[in-house]
């Protein structure tokens, strides 16, 4: 008999959760102007708004909080941070930032000018935020098969090669700052990119005279996808992978949150000493000292040691294939949701889930709404809301992809909180042609709304 699959891990501590009555959702969700992110976590009896910074820390990673050195220049805690970057990732110089966007806002502080056009895959909503917020544009080069999500593709979060050409060449060089990688793709559906993706961006870029960035959040997720599913990494190591994976590229920005198992932190990592110089300049401005940039010492230390433990095989298999558990739970339910699963998040596709809404009432919020209600499983909308308003003409856009997403948290839930999801999205799923009537905006702010948006049922 083949043994069953098990966690690689035994659980140390827990934290008690509340179910609440349908009818406090209702009362809450209508205080919280149907937004989700404004509900208190304590309305929440399972919380999938979001995997970053919301995972749980290891016995080595609580103990290397003991250990920080808070010095505010030359800590140790910097050091070993340093030389967990050197060794992992293999880049010669490195920031710290308190997160992921604030690594962006220093990097495109120095990168990024007013007109300039950014190509990439599926930018997430910090990235074009931080472009848009400088009047440049986002320019998506993702594959079309990212778009359609009941199509099996092992690598949607790969850029087409042939849209990205057609960029470098349409607009003049120093338009072009740079080519932006997110692995995995956050944005369509926490899809991986392919190593041979990664060459042959690289070496397109090197053609253009380009710089290569990579969004990292899910780095390691990436890596493990391609050890599963390019034949030629089958029997390498999942560090092996990173290091071949960064070896494409000329910069990372790292939001520390998810693949580092931190609840907070962040950095740029930079091969060039001279723009490592100009970025530092930011750094100071915007985050801290360049020695901790924001982060405490012992954040730096749990740091560290969660990029050795989030490279290693067993524990991302596990977290990997949570995910893909409740993916097949909700395929079993006949919700449509996009395949394959992704790493970190289980994207319900909303047009197809609700598809007597119009576009014009928010598709995926509606539904973000509705799962709340029905079991108090909070998600988050990857759809109109986030794509938010064009910066020039101020009309609503609206992305092929409409998607509810259930982040799951690492080391957090178990499998029967799986089965407890995917069930109260069965029985929404069950009264789907009871939802006539979707959301419309009150209040929002002028970029990245979705976060203080203040909504109403029509």
């Amino acid at each position: 008999m083949n043994l069953p699959f098990a966690e690689s891990y035994k659980i140390k501590m827990v934290e008690p959760i509340r179910k609440s009555q349908r009818k406090e959702r209702e009362q809450w969700i209508k205080e919280a102007k149907y937004n989700l992110f404004n509900l208190k976590s304590e309305y929440v009896f399972i919380d999938l708004l979001t995997d970053s910074g919301t995972g749980a820390m290891s016995d080595k990673q609580w103990s290397e909080l003991m250990l920080g050195d808070e010095s505010y220049a030359g800590a140790s805690s910097y050091y070993k941070m340093k030389n967990a970057i050197k060794k992992i990732l293999g880049f010669e110089y490195f920031l710290p930032t308190h997160q992921g966007r604030a690594a962006e806002n220093v990097l495109f502080s120095v990168l990024v000018k007013e007109g300039d056009i950014v190509p990439g895959n599926s930018h997430f909503d910090t990235t074009k935020g931080h472009i848009e917020f400088r009047k440049a544009k986002a320019v998506d080069c993702t594959i079309d098969e990212a778009f359609d999500t009941t199509l099996i593709h092992p690598f949607k979060g790969n850029i087409d090669l042939n849209k990205l050409e057609d960029v470098l060449k349409k607009y003049p060089a120093e338009k072009i700052p740079f080519i932006i990688v997110t692995i995995t793709c956050n944005s369509s559906g926490g899809q991986p990119v392919s190593m041979q993706n990664l060459k042959e961006v690289s070496a397109l870029a090197k053609k253009y005279n380009k710089l290569v960035v990579v969004d990292s959040a899910r780095f390691a997720e990436n890596a493990y996808f391609i050890k599963k599913r390019e034949k030629a990494y089958k029997n390498k190591t999942i560090k092996e992978i990173v290091l071949e994976m960064f070896s494409y590229t000329d910069i990372m920005t790292m939001s520390s949150k998810k693949d580092a198992i931190v609840n907070m932190g962040g950095f740029i990592g930079m091969r060039d000493h001279d723009l490592f110089n100009k970025a530092s300049v930011f750094n100071i401005m915007f985050e801290g000292f360049i020695t901790y940039g924001g982060m405490s010492g012992r954040d730096m230390n749990a740091l560290a040691q969660g990029l050795d433990e989030g490279t290693e095989f067993d524990y991302l298999e596990t977290r990997v294939e949570q995910v893909a558990y409740l993916g097949k739970k909700c395929l079993e339910y006949g919700i449509p949701v996009l395949e394959p699963a992704g790493g970190h998040a289980i994207f319900v596709d909303a047009k197809r889930f609700l598809p007597q809404l119009p576009k014009e009432q928010f598709v995926a919020q509606t539904l973000g709404v509705e799962l709340y209600i029905e079991g108090g499983v909070r998600g988050v909308e990857i759809g109109a809301l986030l794509a938010d308003r064009d910066p020039i003409t101020r009309e609503n856009r609206f992305p092929e992809l409409e998607l509810l997403r259930l982040a799951i948290p690492r080391r957090v839930y178990t499998n029967n909180h799986m089965d407890y999801i995917a069930a109260s999205l069965a029985n929404v799923y069950e009264r789907r042609n009871d939802i006539k009537k979707g959301l419309k905006i009150l209040v929002e702010a002028p970029i990245m709304r979705h976060f203080t948006i203040e909504m109403d049922r029509i």
